[in-house]
């Protein structure tokens, strides 16, 4: 964002004062909270918040100028952090409340909001978890592998869904040739960690805490428990949907190799050849047999940057 006008217009008389206001206005709504969650005492000049807030805004009888203003700084930081909250109950697990109150304030400091749905708003973490890992210290290497996959979950509900490939398409041209894309939607990750079933745990542990919460009395042994971090395994899975719904699928090593190829737009027969001498023409037959019936294969486009990890 440009640095924000001097000072706010005096008067709204053409379209570049409007736009002087709404620089003036934007800036100091995003402008982050102070360490007591208030509108901070002094503008990016130096100048008192209080004077600057007279220059644009009237009091009334139960707040002043700085108090109005504060009231909209404070809303749009708490909708930030409560939909990143949202975003990331894997990461919130992983790290605890303190040290992620501490993340997510300082990742939407540094990387504000650049989009007009609250959707995007997680999709820069795991980069600036790897630029900033004295936040997420001991387990970086963890807290980078869960940012991953809950932006994967983003992915695979909203994205676009492409015309899927039909098996007359496929004998159309010959396997040297063909070309197969993957659904926009699909993430294929290589986790050291098995992240899946760790936030499967968490979202059942959220769930019988919202439970334990509206019930009257929480019976007895009903107390959801701490979910403990995951140990290392290595972990192939496919974050997608089916039927509008999410589902994670865990994958063979050789499979996933095969479905990257795919992605990264090699044609049928080496990424065939890239799941390695070993495996059976019938393994990976009954793979494309399950990957068609998801729907998962359409005809190649651009790759999106970012999606094989």
């Amino acid at each position: 964002m440009k640095r924000p006008p001097k000072h706010a217009p005096a008067r709204i008389d053409s379209t570049a004062d409007l736009r002087r206001f709404q620089r003036m206005m934007a800036a100091a709504v995003i402008r982050p909270l102070d360490a007591d969650d208030n509108l901070q005492q002094k503008w990016v000049d130096g100048r008192a918040m209080a004077d600057v807030a007279a220059e644009y805004i009237k009091p009334n009888d139960r707040l002043s100028s700085f108090e109005r203003l504060q009231l909209y700084n404070q809303m749009y930081w708490y909708r930030l952090l409560e939909a990143v909250r949202d975003d990331c109950p894997g990461l919130r697990a992983v790290l605890g409340e303190p040290a992620f109150e501490r993340l997510a304030r300082a990742y939407l400091t540094d990387c504000p909001s650049q989009s007009f749905t609250l959707r995007n708003l997680s999709a820069r973490l795991a980069d600036y978890l790897r630029a900033h890992p004295r936040l997420t210290a001991p387990h970086t290497a963890l807290a980078i592998e869960v940012a991953r996959f809950e932006w994967a979950q983003t992915v695979a509900f909203d994205d676009a869904a492409r015309p899927v490939l039909t098996l007359a398409d496929l004998a159309a041209s010959p396997p040297r040739r063909l070309r197969l894309g993957l659904q926009p939607y699909i993430t294929l990750l290589a986790l050291r960690h098995p992240i899946d079933t760790f936030v499967i745990s968490v979202k059942r542990r959220d769930v019988l805490r919202a439970e334990a919460s509206n019930a009257p009395e929480s019976p007895a042994g009903r107390r959801p428990t701490r979910v403990r971090r995951p140990r290392p395994g290595r972990t192939w899975v496919a974050v997608h949907r089916h039927h509008n719904r999410l589902f994670y699928k865990r994958l063979e090593p050789a499979a996933f190799r095969i479905l990257t190829a795919l992605q990264a737009g090699r044609p049928l027969a080496q990424a065939i050849a890239a799941a390695g001498p070993r495996v059976k023409p019938a393994q990976i037959q009954a793979w494309f047999t399950a990957w068609m019936s998801l729907g998962w294969f359409c005809a190649p486009g651009n790759k999106r940057r970012g999606r094989r990890s």
